[in-house]
């Protein structure tokens, strides 16, 4: 046990010492304390060595220096304290200069040692640049494989994007195609519209001139009309003519037929066919408000004004005819037709309709009804007459000798003379039912020579009364 106490007190002892070193060092530190860097310090140990000494001085000045004990001793320390304070007074300026030389070093200490702090501190800031000046020497090192790889990828994204540009460049240019075919498109489709609108208004506009060039016409005709009035009214009476039947026919020149029914259908046609001929001629009697047909047969002109919601009256001589349209809800009386239209109030109709009926009348009836339809017609009424064409050849090889009832042929020159002789204007000739539809072998002939001698198996001639 005895030899342990001083090993324990020299390892404290030892503990104490590295303490206070290391207190020292970190107050005063040294060189290659603070890093790689190695910055020459000022070695201040010796200076604090001799600051250490001077504080001793200082301190020990004005004390007695002891001695043993004893009566001479003692009496001899009482005589140095009496003497120390007699020559207090003497080395208290001594005193004072001492500590101010030690404050001095104390200062000069304190300064050196925050030199060297500062050094300290200037050898981290230049271990941390040196840092980076390492890692900008791995960059620089680095850079070159670096800048390679930038390079390629650089080409790279360029090409790439030069790729790219010229996919936009062809998306737009076909995006800049297709508004270009589409506004040709719109364009070309607008001009379309603009001269189909053009066109149709020339149309109109050209319809109203015509409109206008035709009433010209009316006017002009009326005048002469008139003038041919004035002529006629000087012209001898004709003679009196032999009494006729119920169709202008002489009593004794009439045809009694047996079935007259089963003779229409077989030879003009079903009622149906009739009423699609037939129907090419509604237009001109749109907006009548009194149409008579004269010689109505079977009444399919008068269905046909029906349906159209134009009041229309009829007249015939066959009393079967006469009845089937009765039958039908028709307005039809039975008689002459010459008779029963000089019986009408003059100008009470504004139009007359008579197809395939002339034929039958004597030469001579025919302008006669022509005048009698112009005095019954109020101004501008409409008439039209349909007969068999005698310029179509093959009308007398096949429809017009199927008919005992038919007289003479009208030629359409004559018939519109005798329109033109009563006070029509407007006049025009319809040309219906081509020969060729019913004898197909005409399309072998030439077409000018069928056209000239087998053209239309009828025809019906339009005018309007001017005066």
């Amino acid at each position: 046990m005895p030899a342990e106490v001083p090993d324990a007190r020299a390892e404290e002892l030892a503990a104490i010492v590295r303490e206070i070193r290391e207190r020292v060092r970190s107050r005063y530190p040294v060189d290659g304390d603070t890093g790689e860097v190695r910055i020459p310090l000022t070695d201040l140990m010796p200076v604090l060595h001799a600051r250490d000494a001077a504080e001793g001085k200082v301190a020990a000045i004005g004390t007695v220096n002891p001695r043993p004990p004893g009566l001479i001793n003692d009496a001899i320390q009482f005589f140095k304290r009496i003497v120390a304070r007699l020559l207090d007074w003497h080395v208290r300026e001594q005193v004072e200069f001492n500590r101010a030389v030690v404050a001095s070093l104390d200062a000069i200490l304190e300064a050196f040692n925050e030199n060297n702090r500062t050094f300290a501190r200037i050898a981290g800031a230049l271990d941390e640049i040196r840092r980076e000046a390492r890692e900008l020497k791995d960059i620089r090192t680095h850079w070159a494989a670096w800048r390679q790889e930038w390079e390629q990828k650089l080409a790279a994204n360029e090409i790439q994007f030069l790729r790219a540009v010229a996919d936009l460049q062809a998306g737009f240019q076909h995006r800049v195609d297709l508004l270009d075919s589409s506004f040709r498109d719109l364009v070309r489709s607008q001009h379309k519209d603009f001269t189909t609108e053009l066109e149709r208004w020339a149309l109109e506009v050209q319809k109203r001139l015509w409109a206008d060039l035709e009433k010209l016409r009316l006017e002009f005709e009326r005048l002469i009309h008139a003038e041919l009035r004035l002529i006629r009214q000087r012209a001898a009476s004709r003679p009196e003519q032999a009494p006729l039947g119920a169709a202008g026919t002489p009593e004794a020149e009439r045809i009694e037929l047996v079935d007259w029914l089963k003779f229409a259908e077989r030879f003009r046609g079903s009622e149906e066919y009739v009423k699609a001929q037939q129907r090419f001629y509604l237009p001109f009697f749109e907006g009548c408000r009194a149409v008579a047909d004269l010689g109505c047969g079977r009444g399919e002109f008068l269905e046909l004004m029906r349906e159209a919601g134009v009041p229309a009256r009829g007249v015939d001589e066959n009393e079967e005819a006469v009845a089937l349209c009765r039958s039908k809800g028709l307005d039809v009386e039975r008689g002459d037709l010459l008779e029963w239209l000089a019986a009408q109030p003059d100008s009470s109709l504004d139009g007359i309709f008579c197809a395939q009926v002339i034929e039958h009348l004597p030469p001579g009836r025919v302008p006669e009804l022509i005048r009698l339809a112009a005095r019954k017609l109020a101004r501008e009424g409409l008439l039209i007459l349909e007969t068999p064409n005698p310029e179509c050849l093959a009308i007398f090889a096949t429809h017009y000798y199927l008919d005992p009832g038919h007289r003479h042929p009208i030629p359409p020159a004559l018939l519109a003379f005798y329109f033109e002789e009563a006070g029509f204007g407007g006049i025009r000739v319809e040309r219906r039912s081509p020969a060729v539809e019913a004898a197909p072998s005409l399309q072998a002939l030439p077409p000018d020579f069928r056209e000239a001698f087998f053209g239309a198996l009828d025809y019906a001639v339009i005018g309007r009364r001017l005066g």
